[in-house]
């Protein structure tokens, strides 16, 4: 017999920019443009959140292709490989505070939803 709690429902809101099909930022893009300010590089942001280098370089380009302005602003060959762009801090802190609002208006807002279903589903 387990000792868990029972299961509880949960409402779980992401936002995410598209341009056209592609993710421009989601959550997993805010996280690595938060890990490169901290790290200083790409190289060490990608291994702080787990990602292959090439996988978080993609990410990078794509948010540098997609958006007005770079995020991201690499330095080859110095010690600081990379940094966020003025754009870049100014994107991710609108992202994160779009984030704040959504999940403060689910908060209130999916309460009566929450309310409405069962701690856990009906056998089939």
């Amino acid at each position: 017999m387990s000792s868990d709690p029972p299961a509880t429902g949960r409402l779980k809101i992401k936002a995410q920019l598209l341009v056209g099909a592609e993710i421009a930022l989601g959550p997993g893009k805010a996280d690595l443009l938060d890990a490169i300010a901290v790290a200083g590089s790409i190289s060490a942001a990608a291994r702080v959140m787990g990602l292959s280098y090439r996988r978080a370089w993609l990410m990078v380009d794509a948010m540098n292709r997609m958006f007005a302005e770079p995020l991201v602003a690499t330095h080859a060959g110095s010690r600081s490989g990379a940094r966020l762009t003025a754009a870049g801090a100014a994107v991710l802190a609108d992202y994160r505070a779009l984030d704040a609002a959504l999940a403060q208006t689910a908060a209130t807002a999916g309460a009566a939803l929450l309310g409405r279903i069962k701690a856990s589903p009906s056998p089939l």
